[in-house]
């Protein structure tokens, strides 16, 4: 793999710990799968104006790639705490991009709470879901997840942006800016590849760029894994893209 090809490390600036009780759950305060089914129910109507990177797909399927990496894990895991994060995890984002809210993590956070207070949840349950929840996002202003199933949702969230699947999402997080900012996000171009001209653009490079940070900021062991595997997808894909463009394309 080449200096241009191996993903670009990311360090995430140091941030104070939540002050939140995050101390492991006792196997009698798990819940029965009803957990994770009421969760779905309650989160759907909040993607009702969801754009496609972050609608209930994107849920579902960050839902169904934690499950996936808990399967792989060594610790104890509350699948049904994990699944319902999943789930509520980007409520807030239609909110986001409107500009109504300015964090969507701890927007959800606190919206959770007053969902999941008239749900016969208990505290220490609340309490698990909002962390996972603050913690999910990428930003430099997220505290850093704590538990295990808040490492697990941070990481099934940022692999769908790795990959086939990633490239398509973070593609479509590129059109979203574009009509937020009234003109172009970003172009279809590779000013590596091709022209200078774009240089002091913003181009498809970008999309590389982002799926990178994600892959160098997973937590666990098996997200990691996989990771690499959909990373090599990546570096696949941009081979050809620059490839198809420019006078001296090849394919």
């Amino acid at each position: 793999m080449s200096a241009r090809d191996r993903p670009r490390r990311v360090r995430r600036r140091a941030i104070p710990r939540p002050t939140t009780n995050l101390e492991p759950l006792d196997a009698d305060q798990f819940v029965s799968p009803e957990f994770s089914s009421r969760a779905r129910a309650l989160a759907l109507p909040y993607y009702e104006d969801a754009l496609p990177a972050h609608d209930e797909f994107h849920a579902n399927r960050v839902r169904d790639l934690a499950l996936r990496l808990a399967a792989d894990v060594d610790s104890p895991i509350d699948e049904e705490l994990l699944a319902a994060a999943a789930w509520l995890h980007d409520i807030g984002r239609p909110l986001e991009r409107t500009g109504e809210i300015d964090d969507h993590g701890r927007w959800a956070a606190r919206e959770v709470g007053e969902l999941l207070g008239t749900e016969n949840v208990t505290t220490e349950r609340l309490t698990a879901v909002q962390h996972c929840l603050r913690t999910h996002s990428i930003r430099s202003s997220s505290p850093d997840p704590e538990r295990i199933e808040a490492k697990l949702l941070f990481d099934a969230d940022k692999l769908d942006a790795i990959g086939a699947v990633g490239i398509v999402r973070l593609a479509a997080i590129v059109g979203e800016r574009s009509e937020r900012s009234g003109g172009r996000y970003a172009v279809i171009d590779d000013a590596t590849a091709v022209r200078k001209a774009t240089a002091d653009q913003r181009d498809a490079s970008l999309l590389r760029e982002w799926a990178s940070e994600r892959l160098t900021a997973l937590h666990t062991e098996p997200a990691q894994r996989l990771g690499a595997s959909r990373w090599e997808y990546v570096v696949d894909f941009f081979e050809r893209f620059r490839g198809e463009i420019g006078p001296d394309a090849t394919r």
